[in-house]
């Protein structure tokens, strides 16, 4: 069937249908809110991308591509329905890249890209609950599920040899999702979650919140929040009041302000967010380099990789039309075909062009399953010496 459909493709392209035209493809993560010390990577990433398709005049039979900006604010869903809405309605872009945060991606899917037949790529939703959201085959994610995360946090906690833990998290679709997944995984694995509490973002006093923790007790809290708001919170409070000196990070902790905020006060802790050591990822890492904004950063990988497959599905359906190239994502994201890495779209598209099947690994060992997500590969950190540094590969 995928030789066939490509063979179409193929046809189709040579036949003339293909135009040149301006590609609009949205950019809407939380630049403002709980994680924007996080998602300018991001942008950079996932504009990186267009910025490579724009250099070798491959897409469409010459077509450019413009990056959109919006802003999800990562937590307000009405917000981020109203920037997504702009985006499709007044800017007419293409397709989105984006959302980044669970709830606000779960809204913007039901409420704008379902109802205008838009397809979205989440470089960092994870949400469980996104996995079987109705979403007419316009859904896909860079972005593992965090079912897969709570065997990883599991795995990583046996590993240390932790068997009891308190557990808090941010109240909302990405935090109670985490904490559930994680909770059952570690129960299942014979460990111990001796509290699972909600926190709120936004507040200037957790001891509240830390001192329920401490009562419960657990060799090591499990902050499944933001590095921007509450997580750091928790955090803060906790060290202050020798609650608690050993934290693990799941990935929406995991950034840069993590170093700022703490610093030595977290040597010892430890976490994991998505990542690979493939050799994509190490040339994703050069390419942010030369142009000016860290590779490494959380999700910033996953961005690249999610503007990558919306212009390589495009060009492998010969249309920029969502009703088109939806069927497409998984053809270039999956074997069978020629692998092609960070640097080399301006090769997938000739190759798609030519009617040939490329498997686009990308920045982030890209493989979708199932409901169109990643599979998952995480890179596990450690605190030393103030700062945190990648120490292996799940």
């Amino acid at each position: 069937m995928k030789k066939l459909m490509m063979a179409t493709t193929a046809m189709t392209m040579l036949a003339g249908a293909a135009v040149a035209e301006d590609v609009k493809i949205g950019v809407i993560l939380g630049f403002t809110g709980p994680l924007e010390s996080i998602t300018p990577a991001m942008g950079a990433g996932a504009e990186l991308a267009m910025a490579e398709v724009n250099d070798s005049g491959a897409l469409l039979d010459g077509s450019t591509v413009t990056s959109v900006r919006g802003d999800s604010t990562c937590i307000d869903s009405g917000a981020a329905t109203t920037a997504a809405e702009r985006l499709v309605t007044s800017d007419n872009v293409n397709a989105i890249m984006g959302a980044d945060c669970s709830g606000v991606t779960g809204a913007i899917l039901q409420n704008v890209a379902r109802a205008n037949g838009v397809v979205m790529i989440s470089p960092s939703a994870t949400s469980p609950g996104l996995s079987s959201a109705e979403d007419d085959g316009l859904f896909f994610r860079t972005a593992p599920s965090d079912a897969r995360q709570g065997v990883i946090i599991t795995n990583i906690l046996q590993d240390r040899g932790v068997e009891e833990v308190a557990l808090t998290y941010t109240n909302n679709d990405y935090g109670k999702g985490l904490a559930d997944a994680f909770q059952a995984a570690f129960e299942e694995a014979g460990g111990t979650v001796t509290i699972s509490a909600a926190h709120e973002d936004g507040k200037a006093d957790y001891s509240a919140e830390v001192g329920a923790l401490a009562s419960a007790g657990g060799e090591v809290l499990v902050v499944a929040g933001y590095v921007d708001q509450g997580g750091s919170g928790v955090v803060r409070s906790s060290l202050d009041s020798g609650a608690f000196d050993t934290f693990y990070f799941p990935d929406g902790m995991v950034g840069a302000k993590l170093n700022e905020n703490f610093g030595e006060e977290l040597n010892g802790s430890y976490g994991a967010y998505p990542g690979t050591d493939s050799p994509g990822a190490a040339k994703f890492v050069e390419l942010a380099a030369a142009a000016d904004f860290d590779g490494t950063g959380a999700f910033a990988p996953e961005s690249y990789d999610a503007a990558a497959l919306i212009m390589l599905a495009m060009q492998a359906a010969g249309s920029s039309d969502s009703a088109d190239f939806k069927d497409h994502v998984f053809d270039v994201a999956n074997a069978p075909g020629v692998e092609i890495f960070p640097g080399e779209l301006a090769k997938g598209l000739e190759l798609l062009a030519a009617g040939e099947e490329i498997d686009y690994v990308g920045a982030s060992a890209v493989e979708l399953i199932g409901p169109g997500e990643s599979a998952g590969n995480y890179q596990e950190i450690e605190f030393a010496d103030g700062v945190y540094a990648t120490i292996g590969y799940r």
